[in-house]
């Protein structure tokens, strides 16, 4: 008799991802998202009409308005183009999102979403930071507790817009405690380097690079804490780290851009480089003499990774510091020559399209037009957006990251059916994520998780928040997978740097592990034995309620395979389930059912795990 084991699942999952992955078929269903109004257009004032019955016995959640309803702001004009946005600006879409967002205005939600106060990172930090009068003040909780802060602000958390941006941005201005050094046995340098993210998330990014450039995390991470000027006797020169990162990764690149973020090219059709290493080196004089501010946390008895670094002027180079065709003065100080060297550098014209690109790739479509980035570019560079309600956000200067969001998120690019270049492959970490958020898993309780403390290895979800293996984060923004499809026809794919034959089993091994309930198969005693003898200040009855998915709504539909598809397919697809893969989870699940007699919560569990392992969900359109 065949047994739903989780092995079973997985094989079953396997042999449907591997019978879809011939691309997509004629059959494909489409979202049907009616087309962007001009953003100039219209009022906030939708008309939408609510529903008194949500979830409807044929697996839909919520009504789509009827055609001549008055739409000026057509995001959330069905559930299924509400689904796509939510996957766009947040951790996951939610059954009560649907229900309470369609057919009202995404405008309205957006601005909504920048008033909500930040979830950081710090407090929880706080919450497991051993007493000063503990006997061990070590425990494992507290050094993976921006792990647990992070999976509960990014599941959990109202201010879903605020942490999915940050999240964004810490894949660009990269800082990762994989070291095992100080910023993995101090938890708080980490803590507040997010925490800079998320509270610069709607800012302006010139500000956002003077906090990271004055964090401890960043100056330990990329070796210019302590930086000191050089030494024409002993031959010692600055740490030329940051400086080089900075241009390459967090500002400009390495090649002169148009507005569009494609490159320029010299008459002769050669691309135009940016820089030498002698504007390296002539940068790298800029960022001598800053360290940590040893005299304010001793004052205050605040760690000194918590607090923003400050300046020694006896170790600042007092040279002159030429780079990108300027010269700072001999003489200036630290502090002035870190604000001139930002000014200019965030002055260059690559700044908005390198930096817009990238945050399109985190959030929409890893292969976006010109067109598409130049519209978000010029975003970036006024500093202003206009929402799809005719509402204005930004404040007018260059780099305001919410006109920048805005930009990317409403632009028409963004919102239309993808095309066959549209899209990007989900990453592991957003995967799981999006369960959790789908299936309003109870508890959210990372501390009680030990797998999620660490989910980076490849048996696992291959990815782990804010712990890339390098500087270059978890993938290149430019990577083309070798042999592929996608790169023939000029297409890059980040994410599938981070993808190969152990990561998808470990991912799908992960994934049926959460979503078939085995967090909650725990032995109470020994688990306590373990947080007693590692000093974790935890109750281990907890422990069996964490991460709870009950999958109530979808136990009710496990006699209709159809509605079941359907809504799983609303839920974790926005309605891109293609009609080849429908049939087929159908398919396994009807014999399934007949074969082992299976009791719905194992027809649910396998159904969820089948399509979130399914080439359709992988690849978010």
């Amino acid at each position: 008799m065949f047994r739903l084991t989780p092995l079973n699942i997985l094989l079953l999952s396997l042999c449907m991802s591997l019978t879809g992955c011939g691309g997509s078929d004629d059959s494909q269903n489409t979202s049907n998202n009616p087309a962007p109004s001009s953003p100039d257009s219209g009022n906030s004032n939708n008309g939408g009409t609510d529903n008194d019955d949500k979830n409807n016995n044929d697996g839909s959640i919520g009504d789509t308005p009827d055609d001549d309803t008055p739409l000026a702001d057509q995001t959330f004009a069905t559930p299924i183009s509400t689904s796509r946005f939510l996957q766009q600006a947040t951790f996951g879409t939610r059954p009560e999102d649907l229900a309470s967002l369609t057919g009202k205005s995404a405008s309205d939600w957006f601005t909504a979403q920048l008033k909500l106060p930040p979830s950081q990172i710090m407090p929880v930090v706080s919450e497991f930071t051993p007493p000063p009068t503990a006997e061990d003040d070590f425990n494992a909780l507290y050094i993976e507790s921006t792990s647990v802060a992070f999976w509960r602000n990014a599941i959990a958390g109202e201010d879903q817009l605020r942490q999915r941006m940050a999240f964004a941005l810490s894949e660009i201005l990269v800082v990762s405690n994989a070291g095992g050094e100080e910023l993995t046995d101090i938890p708080e340098a980490v803590a507040s380097y997010q925490d800079i993210l998320i509270q610069h998330a709607f800012g302006n990014y010139r500000e956002l690079l003077e906090a990271v450039t004055y964090s401890p995390a960043m100056g330990f991470y990329l070796t210019y804490m302590g930086n000191l000027k050089g030494d024409e006797v002993t031959g010692r020169m600055p740490d030329e780290n940051y400086a080089r990162e900075l241009l390459q990764l967090f500002t400009v690149g390495i090649v002169a851009l148009n507005q569009d973020g494609t490159p320029q090219q010299d008459q002769s059709g050669a691309i135009k480089e940016l820089y030498t290493n002698q504007d390296i080196t002539g940068l790298a004089r800029v960022f001598t003499g800053l360290d940590m501010d040893y005299e304010t946390s001793e004052e205050t008895e605040v760690n000194e990774f918590a607090l923003p670094m400050t300046v020694y002027p006896q170790n600042h180079s007092e040279k002159s510091k030429r780079f990108l065709g300027t010269t700072i003065a001999a003489g200036t100080g630290p502090k002035a020559s870190v604000t001139q060297a930002l000014d200019h550098i965030f002055a260059h014209p690559n700044v908005p399209p390198f930096v817009s690109k990238q945050l399109i790739q985190r959030l929409v479509m890893s292969n976006p037009s010109p067109d598409y980035v130049a519209r978000v570019a010029s975003a970036f560079s006024s500093g202003h957006a206009t929402l799809p309600d005719g509402t204005r956000v930004g404040d007018g200067r260059r780099g305001d990251l919410t006109a920048t969001l805005a930009a990317i998120l409403f632009d028409s690019e963004a919102r239309v059916d993808a095309s066959d270049r549209g899209g990007k492959i989900r990453e592991p970490i957003l995967r799981f994520t999006q369960w959790a958020r789908a299936f309003a898993v109870k508890n959210i309780t990372p501390e009680y998780q030990e797998m999620l403390w660490d989910t980076r290895d490849a048996d696992m979800l291959g990815q782990h928040p804010y712990r890339s293996p390098s500087v270059f984060n978890f993938f290149r923004p430019g990577y083309t997978a070798p042999g592929s499809v996608s790169a023939s026809n000029g297409m890059v794919a980040p994410e599938l740097q981070i993808t190969n034959a152990s990561t998808i089993t470990g991912y799908a091994n992960f994934m049926t592990y959460y979503i078939t309930g085995l967090q909650q198969e725990v032995d109470v005693e020994d688990l306590q034995a373990v947080y007693d003898e590692e000093n974790i200040p935890l109750n281990a009855e907890n422990a069996v309620e964490s991460f709870l998915a009950s999958y109530d709504a979808e136990q009710a539909l496990a006699g209709d395979s159809d509605a079941l598809v359907n809504r799983l397919d609303l839920l974790l697809c926005a309605g891109q389930l293609s009609a080849t893969s429908k049939q087929q989870i159908k398919q396994i699940l009807q014999t399934v059912a007949q074969n082992d007699e299976a009791e719905p919560l194992r027809l649910v569990h396998l159904a969820i795990l089948l399509v979130m392992t399914s080439p359709d969900y992988l690849v978010q359109k």
